[in-house]
Order: C-alpha cells, then sequence, then structure tokens
C-alpha cells in the first residue's frame, strides 16, 4: 500500500513536524544545550515513523516535494535580500580563508574516505563517494557522480552515494551546535546571563526570534522575493543557454543582493524584521520537509559500512572546525558561529549550517557576519572547488 501526499499535505506534516520537534526540543535539557535544530529533531523522528510504517504495516509513504524546491529558492533570496555589500566587505577576509580552508578540507575529507574504503577491501572510488562527493556536495552531486560511477564499474555507488548525503544530512544537523556551545564555553564568548560578547554582533535571525511587522512590509517583502525568484530563474535560464550552469537559489540570490543594495542606496531600506521572519519560515519548513521525507528503509542495506565511514568523516570534520575554522576565521564569537555552520555545510548542506547557526545564535546573540560568509562558501565556492578536488583524486588515482 502506498500513500502519496501531495503539497498540500507535505505543507500541512511539515508544520506538524516543525511544533513536535520544538515541544521536545523544550522538554528536553540536551537537546537546548547543545543547540540542535527543532527541524532535525522533528524531520528524524518523522522519518523513524514513515520507516516503522513501511516495515510494520507495509504502508509507503511518497511525498511531493516541489514547494520544498520552491521553499529553497525563496529562502536564499532572503539571504541575498540581507546582505548589504558593507557586510560583504567586512566579511571579504574571512570568505577568502574559508576558501582556502575549504580546499584543505576536501582534500582531507576525500582521503579519509578513500583510506577507510580501501581498508575494507573495496575500490578506491567509493572513497570519493564517502567523502566530498556526497557529504560536501549533498544529493544533488551524489546523484551526478553515483550516475557516472555506475557506468564506470561501481554498481552501487547510486545508492551509497544517497545512503551518505542523506545520513550526512543528519549528522550535520547533530554536530554543529555542540561545536559552537564547546567553542564558546572553552574560550569564555558567553558571560554570566549566557549571552554572547558582542564582538561581532548586530542582527541575524532565530527559529525562536520575536518580530514586529506590518501586513504592509509582509507584502513589499513579498513582492522583492516574487522578484528574486522570477528574475534568479530567467537568469539561471539564460545562463543555461550560454552554457553557464548555475544552480538555480545561486541565480535568486544573486538579484537579492542587488535589490537589497540598490533599495539602500536609494534611501528606501527593505524591511529587515518581514524578511527575517519570511528567512526563518521557509529555512525551517524546508528542513523539515527534506528530513522528514527520507526514505530510511531504503538506507538499511548499506548503514553498517556507511556508520564506519561517516562517523570518522564526523570526527574530523569537527576536529577541522575547532582547530581549523575557528582559529583562522578570527578566534572569536563569529568564529565560533562560523565553525558550526561550516561543519553542517561540509557534512550535509547549506541549510542545514545555516540551521545549526540559527540554534546557536538563538541561545547566545546575534552574528550577522555569519550569516553572510557561510552562505556564500556553501552556495558558491563549495560547489566550485570540490568539482576540481574530485576531477584531482580521479586524474590522481586512475
Amino acid at each position: 500500500m502506498t500513500i502519496e501526499l501531495d503539497t498540500v499535505r507535505v505543507l500541512l506534516l511539515s508544520i506538524v513536524v516543525l511544533w513536535l520537534g520544538s515541544t521536545i526540543t523544550s522538554h528536553i535539557g540536551l537537546l537546548r544545550r547543545f543547540s540542535i535544530p527543532i527541524a532535525v529533531t522533528g524531520g528524524i523522528l518523522c522519518s523513524v515513523v514513515v520507516a516503522l510504517l513501511a516495515v510494520v504495516a507495509q504502508i509507503r509513504v511518497d511525498f511531493d516535494l516541489g514547494l520544498r524546491d520552491l521553499l529553497l529558492l525563496v529562502f536564499f533570496s532572503t539571504i541575498g535580500l540581507s546582505a548589504k555589500f558593507k557586510l560583504l566587505k567586512e566579511g571579504g577576509r574571512t570568505l577568502a580563508m574559508l576558501g582556502v580552508l575549504t580546499l584543505l578540507f576536501l582534500v582531507i575529507q576525500n582521503a579519509v574516505g578513500v583510506l577507510l574504503v580501501t581498508i575494507m577491501g573495496e575500490h578506491w572510488g567509493y572513497g570519493l563517494i564517502g567523502g566530498s562527493v556526497s557529504l560536501a556536495g549533498g544529493h544533488g552531486t551524489a546523484i551526478t557522480w553515483g550516475a557516472i560511477a555506475s557506468e564506470a564499474g561501481l554498481p552501487s555507488a547510486a545508492s551509497i552515494g544517497l545512503a551518505f548525503a542523506t545520513f550526512g544530512l543528519i549528522c550535520g544537523g547533530i554536530v554543529g551546535g555542540p561545536i559552537a556551545n564547546y567553542l564558546i564555553r572553552r574560550h569564555g564568548l558567553a558571560n554570566q546571563k549566557g549571552q554572547s560578547t558582542p564582538t561581532q554582533g548586530t542582527r541575524t535571525v532565530s527559529s525562536e526570534e520575536s518580530f514586529s511587522v506590518t501586513s504592509r512590509q509582509v507584502i513589499r517583502t513579498l513582492l522583492m522575493l516574487a522578484i528574486c525568484v522570477g528574475a534568479g530563474a530567467e537568469l539561471n535560464q539564460w545562463l543555461s543557454a550560454e552554457s553557464v550552469v548555475l544552480p538555480g537559489f545561486l541565480t535568486s540570490m544573486g538579484i537579492g543582493i542587488l535589490l537589497s543594495n540598490a533599495a539602500e542606496f536609494s534611501g528606501h531600506p527593505l524591511d529587515v524584521e518581514a524578511i527575517d521572519l519570511v528567512n526563518s519560515v521557509t529555512l525551517q519548513l524546508f528542513l523539515a520537509m527534506s528530513l522528514m521525507s527520507m526514505q530510511l528503509t531504503q538506507l538499511v542495506s548499506a548503514v553498517g559500512p556507511v556508520f564506519l565511514v561517516l562517523t570518522a568523516q564526523a570526527a574530523v570534520a569537527t576536529a577541522f572546525a575547532i582547530l581549523f575554522v575557528y582559529r583562522f576565521c578570527g578566534g572569536d564569537y563569529a568564529a565560533a558561529v562560523i565553525s558550526a555552520g561550516y561543519a553542517g555545510l561540509c557534512l550535509g548542506a547549506t541549510p542545514v549550517g545555516i540551521a545549526n547557526m540559527n540554534a546557536v545564535t538563538s541561545r547566545f546573540g546575534p552574528c550577522p557576519k555569519a550569516f553572510v560568509v557561510v552562505p556564500l562558501v556553501g552556495a558558491f565556492l563549495l560547489d566550485i572547488i570540490n568539482a576540481f578536488v574530485i576531477q584531482f583524486y580521479i586524474r590522481m588515482m586512475a
């Protein structure tokens, strides 16, 4: 028996999932202490229920995720609308440093994957699948390279890639909060009231933040977002015709950056709180839909090897964030928040990294620098550097 959930039902269920995640987190101090995003808590719980339905009652649940894809475009549009050239300039050095660190990390991530699968007696190519192809690259990269690897003689590459990408999404949402909490407490970055020291802070978004906006502000913001998504889609289509392939969310974010700074220059700045509200809601809904729709039963056969490799990759990512990202990004509160986000995007996806930072800043205080730098790394630098690193390993190992 198959239950097909259309767009409306997926939206309704995702709202319930967020409520469950929020309720559970509010009653379990450990989740609050380590800043685990509510979408991760609720989404994992829902995916486990879906898996139990499939195993116990032979009921398969299929999700129509068209709305999730739209939410991703809207979310990155809000990132663009929040990005001022002033903040981009301030974060320029950190962005450049993260680019260098990303190159180093992806090389290490693939080295760990190749080494472990070789020890297990498997082809080295599976190490790339268990490295930056699926973890830093996410589901899209895993599907693309999985198909290529399958044609090259690695028959299980596609399914293993999806397993790594899926479990990496979970892992990325779990390790980020503890990393930031450790750094903040280890280096005394919080005062006695539990709020961060204001070395880098102004504004950011939080899943638990209170907003005060008018309907007029919301309507104006929705208009800006419609322009971002629509114009971004047209720009992306034109670039594709010119053989320039970019993810759709990147062009939408770029349009948002232009609109935000044009409005600032004209003396009619956009409504920050309305943008933050939409940002927070779309991020939480996107993650809830992504995590609750995971088909865990299809990944059972790969759980053992994937778990071993993923555990090692999570340990490496955690150590790298603490020892390198935090230190070379300034060694302050902003660096701690960036470290949490960086671990999330290098093991899961950019929205996971941002959710990690949301959870941290909702507890310790705002950090706008992190919310400028990390999305740019995840949306632009990471995929470009990852493509070069994957090609380098293929040429070196072939």
